[in-house]
């Protein structure tokens, strides 16, 4: 290869715009340095893996990998039209719906999970009747994301210039319909990538409702670990299982922000 092309490959790969194949040869490489420093960690400690004990368990730990893909799947949908309707309350005329939005999303925002997890299930849900485990994890993850995507909404709302609007309003566009033509189409590609990060953070979030006894991944894991001692074999499928879920979900982002991005 001469020192032109090298530099030429060295570029592309520098501002983004390598090819397909160049990128997977980068990631590879990395991978495989990773896996050799892992490789030479273990066999340091000497540690006797046991995966022929934890084979046993393969279907709970398909079980509950498709328990937390119905889970997120579930929590995805709900959390992003909570986190929009949050959004625009906060932009909202009327002082009440205003005022509840803002206190939706600074309680939620403001308090760990793992308590939100407890209250709701053990006292709210409890306190209506709601005893199924699969549904109240759904609202719970919910109600939980749905506040930070009502930030990220409302920030590419607002990151919208005023005279846009002012331009929407002198043309007789009805409030729908300048959300709908003139603010969403823009404000979409400034909300992908926190949205993106926000929807990875959901799935692994999901892990926290083994403790309400949800039948998701982490408990399977944890399930496996208690019958087999073998630690490392039973959350290590774990940790491949949450990659299956977020990669796509981080490779989607990335085609939705080439699909929407346009030059200024």
């Amino acid at each position: 290869m001469s020192s032109d092309t090298r530099h030429t490959w060295w570029r592309a790969a520098r501002d983004g715009s390598a090819p397909l194949a160049l990128r997977a040869l980068y990631s590879a490489a990395i991978l495989a340095a990773l896996s050799a420093g892992l490789y030479f960690a273990f066999a340091q400690i000497a540690y006797h893996w046991n995966w022929g004990g934890v084979w046993v368990y393969r279907a709970r730990f398909v079980d509950g990998w498709l328990t937390t893909l119905a889970l997120s799947a579930a929590a995805l949908a709900v959390s992003t039209a909570i986190g929009v309707l949050a959004a625009l309350a906060r932009r909202s005329r009327v002082l009440a719906l205003r005022q509840a939005a803002v206190v939706y999303v600074e309680l939620i925002r403001g308090t760990p999970l793992l308590v939100q997890i407890l209250v709701f299930f053990y006292v709210v849900a409890n306190a209506f009747g709601v005893h199924d485990r699969f549904a109240a994890g759904v609202l719970i993850l919910s109600l939980f994301a749905g506040a930070y995507i009502a930030e990220i909404v409302r920030g590419g709302i607002e990151s919208i210039a005023a005279s846009q609007l002012e331009s929407a309003r002198a043309i007789g566009l009805t409030p729908a319909q300048t959300y709908r033509y003139v603010i969403f189409p823009q404000a979409i590609r400034q909300m992908l990538p926190p949205l993106s990060g926000q929807f990875v953070s959901l799935v692994k979030d999901s892990s926290l409702l083994s403790i309400i006894s949800i039948g998701e991944f982490t408990l399977s894991a944890q399930q496996v670990n208690s019958a087999t001692y073998s630690t490392l074999e039973s959350y290590l499928p774990l940790a491949i299982g949450y990659l299956l879920v977020t990669l796509p979900l981080s490779a989607l982002s990335r085609l939705l922000e080439q699909r929407f991005r346009y030059e200024s």
